[in-house]
């Protein structure tokens, strides 16, 4: 038993888990932005669907905060998805 590797195993399960819900909601929202959306929305809601890749590999080279940047493209696709549809 190498309860060392079972403890960090565990903590990057969690970090993939939150990253990869945010990641989710963030797409989530860009299908918003393309379905209900005119053109700027569809624009930015590509340039935001791009930001989210790079936010997701940047957070899981992060480790336990790599949520920060996956949740910084979040609040601005929302804020985004407000101001366009």
């Amino acid at each position: 038993m190498d309860y060392a590797e079972h403890e960090r195993t565990y903590e990057g399960f969690i970090n993939f888990s939150k990253i990869g819900t945010i990641v989710v909601l963030t797409v989530v929202l860009c299908l918003i932005m393309f379905a209900f959306g005119g053109t700027s929305a569809t624009i930015l809601g590509w340039v935001m669907m791009i930001a989210n890749i790079v936010a997701l590999a940047v957070g899981m080279a992060m480790g336990a905060k790599g949520w920060i940047p996956a949740a910084a493209v979040f609040v601005l696709t929302g804020i985004l998805a407000i101001l366009t549809v």
